[in-house]
């Protein structure tokens, strides 16, 4: 005869008062099988928790139903509390009377008769589990971080100063990300890469580091604490261990007009480059698509100029399996180009350009010298070019929009106009300086008086309102606008244009993101186990997030996530061993036929098709198997199986049912 105690809580007033708790455990109390019922202000409290093992030592419970909050919370805390008083911890249910009765209801009695309703068929399913176990499980002292801007950076020093090695992977020719782009970084105005290329230059120097750049992530099997990653590290036609970083060779190559992408396209680059002077590895990359002995067969010349003779254009991709134990994705962001407001002719008039492209165009190893000039007036032979007078920044290019697909805050749009306005103001202290916003959201240390500053000591014009058109006009650009605190319509003749585009997702994190079995929000942003509780880490254990993935971060905060999901690493890398789950799928390979329709629907990649020895015939046949490392315990598998071979522990048909069946007394 089962013997089952209900504990159930008030949680303050957040059931108490709109549940009758006492009368919850009262109606428990006559239940089959319960020994002992009782209410508790705060039962996840330490208080709480000691009544729950008293209890169960004292009335010899074999079983318990904690009638309380969503399991998702704290369903782990009541489980490690009746382990300590001896009982297996998977022999204890909650009955969420928070968010399924108290939170969704106004009338006291319906909620409290739901309640009792949802102990009543908790306490039917927990006098039919069983007790559960984990296994050990191997693991690989070893991670892996996909992405080398500063995140990523941050991680895998952190990761690696705890003695675990690390093998960094970047799909560009360097590391650096975005930071490395910026002139300087709000609000304290240091130099950005002042403060980024030691942390750089370290990640090179550190022996527990591999730097893997021009390199991505193809394919990604295993579970926690056994990843295998296969690596395409694509041919650079630079030998990467002789190669000095001299300069000779991108000197002497004819082809110079390629559009730069570290300089958003606002300069060119020649087909063998390095995309900046602090790059790391100091090593060039042949562009294979605009190299003409790659494309023509003719040509050779940086082979020619190369002292060391570093140029092999016969070099291919290499394909390489690594075996980690963690995985961090530190991806980044992209910068919308400026296409989204075809109102405003992006890409039509060079003296309309994004904040992204201001700040190449600010910065001393930029296109322009750190020169503020008309993009229209440059001449690059002579490095001279017209300053402009006249400059709007345009904020919410996109962002905040719905019809435009980007209803979000980019976050960081607000402060880095403002940096840029006041970097304006100080190269060109007579430019008048216009800035059109919605609102302005400066929400960090230090934010507010950056934003302040900016309007009265550097005196920038804030205007709110959006712009509705910009119009090529004789040499200027016409900025017509609205202006909605004096309640009229504004125009401005600008010499230069600056927008703020939204940031967004990486094209291809979907793929990735399929790769690593996590998931990706509407937006395509990768989505976190919880954004509050759980901010580093993904529903795919052993695979943790840092920076501008999950969302728009400016530095600190992408600093602070690649810290966190360091820390992550560590933890789970520090252990002897892992212990598996034991929530997971089960598969009677007696019955299965080798349909594979659950190795189909599995979206956790968990299911392998497995071929065994018939005992009967002694003839081989085809079954599926449950890899119990990757399993997450969804039941997709058992819904989707006509014969019915997969069950879930914990979640037997029989357990269910029994659920059911108490809901319908």
């Amino acid at each position: 005869m089962a013997r089952t105690g209900v504990f159930v809580c008030h949680c303050g007033t957040n059931i108490a008062k709109t549940v009758d708790v006492k009368r919850v455990a009262e109606e428990a109390r006559k239940l089959p099988g319960v020994v002992y019922a009782t209410d508790y202000t705060y039962t996840c409290s330490a208080p709480g928790q000691e009544q729950i093992q008293e209890a169960i030592r004292e009335y010899r419970l074999d079983s318990v139903v904690v009638a309380s909050c969503s399991p998702r919370l704290h369903e782990p805390t009541f489980q490690r509390c009746v382990e300590g008083a001896g009982l297996n911890p998977y022999l204890v249910e909650m009955a969420n009377i928070r968010e399924q009765a108290s939170w969704v209801h106004s009338d006291r009695e319906e909620a409290t008769q739901k309640a009792i309703d949802l102990v009543r068929s908790a306490v039917a399913k927990v006098q039919r589990n069983v007790p559960l176990y984990r296994k050990e499980l191997p693991i690989t002292k070893r991670a892996l971080v996909i992405g080398g801007g500063i995140a990523g950076i941050q991680a895998a020093l952190d990761i690696a100063d705890a003695g675990i090695e690390v093998i960094l992977v970047e799909k560009s020719p360097s590391i650096g990300g975005r930071m490395a782009q910026f002139d300087k970084t709000f609000p304290t105005l240091d130099c950005a890469a002042c403060i980024l290329t030691p942390k750089m230059v370290e990640v090179a120097s550190n022996p527990n580091i591999t730097l893997w750049t021009w390199s991505e992530v193809e394919k990604v099997e295993g579970f926690v604490g056994n990843f295998k990653a296969t690596i395409r590290r694509k041919a650079r036609y630079v030998d990467e261990e002789a190669c000095v970083g001299c300069g000779e060779c991108w000197a002497k190559c004819p082809v110079k007009n390629v559009p730069s992408e570290f300089n958003a396209e606002l300069g060119p680059r020649t087909a063998i480059y390095t995309p900046f002077p602090q790059a790391i590895p100091n090593v060039p990359v042949i562009d294979k698509e605009h190299c003409l002995y790659l494309t023509k067969g003719r040509c050779g010349a940086c082979a020619k100029a190369c002292p060391k003779q570093c140029i092999d254009y016969t070099a291919e991709d290499k394909l390489e399996t690594v075996e980690v134990g963690a995985i961090v994705v530190a991806t980044g962001f992209e910068v919308e180009p400026g296409r989204l407001y075809g109102e405003y002719l992006y890409g039509q008039h060079p003296d309309l350009i994004t904040g992204i492209q201001f700040e190449r165009m600010v910065n001393v190893s930029g296109p322009t010298g750190g020169h503020i000039v008309r993009p229209s007036t440059w001449d690059p032979k002579t490095e001279h070019g017209e300053e402009p007078k006249s400059v709007v920044f345009i904020q919410c290019c996109g962002s905040r929009d719905e019809e435009k697909g980007v209803p979000y805050c980019s976050k960081v749009c607000c402060m880095y106009t403002a940096k840029q306005a006041l970097l304006l103001k100080e190269k060109l202290p007579n430019a008048q300086i216009y800035i059109f916003y919605i609102d302005i959201r400066a929400a960090g240390k230090g934010y507010e008086e950056f934003i302040s500053r900016v309007q009265d000591e550097f005196q920038a014009n804030y205007i709110r309102g959006r712009v509705s058109e910009i119009i090529p006009e004789d040499d200027h650009l016409l900025v017509r606008g609205a202006d909605t605190l004096l309640g009229r319509q504004v125009e401005i003749p600008a010499d230069l244009v600056i927008m703020a585009t939204p940031l967004l997702p990486c094209a291809d994190v979907q793929e990735l993101a399929r790769q690593l079995s996590i998931q990706t929000d509407k937006y395509g942003w990768i989505t976190e186990a919880h954004p509050k509780l759980r901010p580093a880490e993904t529903l795919t254990d052993g695979i943790f997030l840092a920076g501008g993935c999950i969302f728009p971060r400016d530095i600190p905060d992408s600093v602070a996530s690649g810290g966190a999901a360091a820390a992550k690493v560590v933890d789970l890398l520090s252990k002897d061993h892992l212990l598996s789950v034991p929530t997971v799928s089960v598969i009677d390979e007696s019955l299965c036929t080798g349909c594979l329709t659950c190795l189909r629907v599995c979206p956790f990649k968990a299911i392998e098709e497995v071929e065994v020895e018939d005992p009967r015939t002694h003839e081989k046949r085809t079954i599926a198997r449950v890899n119990e490392g990757l399993c997450k315990g969804c039941g997709t598998c058992a819904v989707a199986c006509a014969a019915g071979c997969p069950s879930l522990r914990g979640f037997t048909d029989e357990q269910i049912l029994a659920e059911v069946d108490a809901l319908c007394v």
